[in-house]
C-alpha cells in the first residue's frame, strides 16, 4: 500500500512531497527530471564535478546515475546554481515585475531581493502591496527588503511618511527578508529613536538589516553597525569595503546602471580570504543594459575578464546572498536545494543557453516559456495609475525672483558642487533653470534652482523618475517650455518627454506610478533611446544620461547641492541655500 493511500486525508501534501523526493533519492523512483552528463560547479567544495542531476518535485534530490522521466544532456556545457541578484530595485528597469522577469530569465537570474523603495515613496505601503502582488509566482523568486527610509530624508516631499508602526506587519510575510538599506546613516549615529525603531523592529522578527552609508568610518560606522546594520552595498573603494568587512559587515559588489563598483573591488573577489564576505547585485538596472549586457551573469563575465576565478566568482553570485539571506535551500548544487539552474556555455563567457527554475525549463532556445502574469487587486491598480496630484501649471509658475543656487554638475558622478548663485538662464555659461514640482498630495511646492554642466541649449526635458520621491523633475531654456513639459508628463501619468517650442519631440509614459510601464522592455528602451537621441539634438552634452542625471539631482542624502520641492538643498548642512 503507498504512502499516499495509507496517509491520504490525514498528512498535508508538503509530507507527500517529502516523502516522494526520499524515494527518488534513493533510486527508488525515477526522477521527474534528470541532467544526464552535467559538468557542475560545486560551490561547497569549489571545483567542476560531473554527475546525473535528478530533480524531483521542484528540488535537486541526487548526484549520481540516475533515470527520469525527462533526461537532457548537458554534454559540452556547464550547469550553475540560478543566480542571485542581493540588492535590486525593480522600478529602476522602468517596466512591469513581469516585463523585468521575462528580461533576465534568459541571463541566469532566478532569484532577486528588491527593495520597493520607489514605489513605497510614491504610493505607500499600498506600493509594498501592489509589488508583491505583482510578483507572486513569477518564474524569478521575487523577495523583498522592506524600505527604511520614506521619505529618503525630511527635507523631502514624497507621497508618503512611513515609521516602524506602518512597516512592522510586513515582516511576518514569508517573501520579506528584512530591512532595505538603512540610508538614514547620520539618524542611525545620532540615535534618532524613528530611525532606530525600524531597526529594532526588523530584528524583533530575527529579519536582516541591509546598509547604505558611502564612506563611513571610524567611530561612526562602528555606531552603525553596532545598531544592527549587516552589509553595504555602497563601497566604491577598497578601502571603505575593507573597513566595513573587517567590523564584520558582508559587502554587496555593485555593477548596474547608476553605479559600477565590481572593477574597483576585484580584489575582493580575488581575495582567498574575502570573497566569502562578498555578494553580487545590481541595485539599478536600465532597459539598454538589460538587453546589450545582461544581469549578474555580465558581472560574472566581466569578473572573470578582470582576473578573478571562475568558481569563485560563480559562489560570489549564488551561494553567498543565500547564506547572507537564510535562504538555506538556494545558491547550490547539492540534494534539497531549489533546482534553479542557470546553463552555460563556459565559465569565462557566461553565455546562458538554458535556465530551470524548480525543475521547470523556463528558458531555450532563445525563447523565455510563457507565463501567467500575476493578478494586481483592482484597487491596487487604479492606486498605481493614479497618482499625479497637481494643478495645471503656467510659465509663471517657474519665474524666480532674485538669485538662486547654481548646482554643478561633475563628470562621471552623481555627487555636484556648489557654483555659486545666478539669476536667469544663461546658454552661453552653460546655465539652465531646474524645478521640481510636487506632484502627490497638491501642495502646489515648486523648488527653483539652476544647473551648470547639463549642456541644453533650447527646450526642455522633463521625467517623474526622480529618486527618491519622484515628484517631476525638469531642467529647461525657457519657463513656457519647463511649464509644457511638467504638464505633459502629469497628462502622461507619468514618465519622461522632451519638448521644444510647445510641441513634444519624444516621450516614454510611464504609467505605473509614474515610474514603469506595461510596456514591453524592447519598446521601453527604444522610446528611451529615442528620447535620449531628442535630448542630445537640444544640446545635452553626449557623455551624460539625460534622464538618469536629472533623476538623481533631487535627491537630497548625496552631497553637496540637490533640489527639492522647496529649494536647493545643501546636503553636508542639511540647509536650504
Amino acid at each position: 500500500m503507498s504512502y499516499t493511500e495509507t496517509w491520504s486525508g490525514k498528512i498535508n501534501r508538503k509530507l507527500i512531497n517529502k516523502l516522494r523526493v526520499i524515494n527518488v533519492a534513493a533510486g527508488r523512483e525515477k526522477a521527474d527530471l534528470v541532467l544526464k552528463n552535467a559538468t557542475y560547479v560545486n560551490v561547497f567544495s569549489g571545483e567542476l564535478e560531473n554527475n546525473d542531476i535528478a530533480v524531483a518535485e521542484g528540488l535537486i534530490v541526487g548526484l549520481g546515475q540516475y533515470d527520469g522521466v525527462t533526461e537532457v544532456d548537458m554534454t559540452g556545457k556547464v550547469v550553475c546554481p540560478g543566480f542571485i541578484d542581493a540588492h535590486i530595485h525593480l522600478e529602476s528597469s522602468l517596466v512591469s515585475p513581469s516585463e523585468f522577469a521575462r528580461a533576465v530569465i534568459p541571463h541566469g537570474t532566478t532569484t532577486v531581493i528588491t527593495d520597493p523603495h520607489e514605489i513605497t515613496n510614491v504610493m505607500g505601503t499600498d506600493g509594498i502591496d501592489y509589488m508583491m502582488a505583482a510578483t507572486e509566482g513569477l518564474p524569478v523568486d521575487t523577495l523583498f527588503m522592506i524600505p527604511s527610509c520614506v521619505p529618503a530624508s525630511p527635507l523631502d516631499e514624497s507621497g508618503a511618511d512611513l515609521d516602524y508602526r506602518d512597516i512592522d506587519s510586513f515582516f511576518t510575510h514569508p517573501r520579506v527578508l528584512g530591512l532595505a538599506e538603512m540610508m538614514n546613516f547620520p539618524g542611525i549615529i545620532s540615535a534618532d529613536s524613528s530611525t532606530v525603531a525600524k531597526i529594532v523592529a526588523s530584528q524583533a522578527h530575527h529579519k536582516k538589516i541591509d546598509g547604505h552609508a558611502p564612506g563611513l568610518a571610524g567611530k561612526d560606522l562602528n555606531a552603525y553597525i553596532a545598531a544592527g546594520v549587516y552589509s553595504d552595498h555602497e563601497c566604491a573603494t577598497v578601502e571603505d569595503a575593507m573597513n566595513k568587512l573587517r567590523l564584520g559587515q558582508f559587502i554587496m559588489v555593485r555593477d548596474g546602471t547608476a553605479a559600477r563598483n565590481l572593477e574597483a573591488l576585484i580584489p575582493l573577489i580575488k581575495s582567498p580570504k574575502y570573497f566569502d564576505r562578498c555578494m553580487f547585485c545590481t541595485d539599478d538596472k536600465h532597459p539598454s543594459d538589460l538587453l546589450e549586457k545582461g544581469h549578474i551573469d555580465y558581472i560574472c563575465r566581466e569578473a572573470v575578464r578582470l582576473g578573478a576565478d571562475p568558481i569563485q566568482v560563480v559562489q560570489v553570485a549564488c551561494l553567498h546572498a543565500a547564506r547572507y539571506f537564510l535562504l538555506n535551500n538556494r545558491g547550490a548544487i547539492a540534494p534539497g536545494y531549489l533546482a534553479d539552474f542557470a546553463i552555460v556555455e563556459d565559465l569565462k563567457d557566461f553565455n546562458v543557453v538554458m535556465v530551470y527554475k524548480r525543475g521547470d525549463l523556463v528558458y531555450d532556445k532563445g525563447q523565455v516559456d510563457d507565463f501567467a502574469v500575476p493578478f494586481v487587486p483592482s484597487h491596487l491598480y487604479t492606486q498605481a495609475h493614479n497618482t499625479f496630484h497637481l494643478p495645471v501649471l503656467s510659465a509663471a509658475d517657474f519665474a524666480a525672483e532674485g538669485s538662486k543656487a547654481v548646482i554643478g554638475m561633475i563628470d562621471g558622478q552623481i555627487i555636484t558642487e556648489d557654483r555659486g548663485r545666478a539669476e536667469a538662464v544663461d546658454i552661453a555659461q552653460d546655465i539652465l533653470k531646474m524645478a521640481v514640482v510636487e506632484r502627490h498630495k497638491n501642495t502646489g511646492h515648486i523648488g527653483i534652482g539652476y544647473i551648470h554642466g547639463y549642456g541644453l541649449k533650447a527646450g526642455a526635458v522633463a521625467t517623474s523618475v526622480s529618486h527618491d520621491s519622484h515628484n517631476i523633475i525638469c531642467v529647461g531654456a525657457n519657463d513656457e517650455d519647463m511649464a509644457f513639459a511638467v504638464n505633459r508628463i502629469a497628462q502622461n501619468k507619468g514618465g519622461i518627454v522632451v519638448v521644444k517650442d510647445g510641441q513634444v519631440i519624444a516621450e516614454l509614459p510611464l504609467e505605473i506610478a509614474g515610474i514603469m510601464t506595461e510596456k514591453p522592455l524592447t519598446e521601453v528602451n527604444n522610446l528611451l533611446e529615442q528620447a535620449k537621441d531628442a535630448a542630445y539634438s537640444l544640446g545635452v552634452g553626449k557623455g551624460i544620461d539625460p534622464f538618469m542625471t536629472l533623476s538623481f539631482m533631487a535627491l537630497p542624502v548625496i552631497p553637496t547641492l540637490r533640489l527639492t520641492t522647496l529649494g536647493v538643498v545643501d546636503v553636508n548642512t542639511q540647509q536650504y541655500v
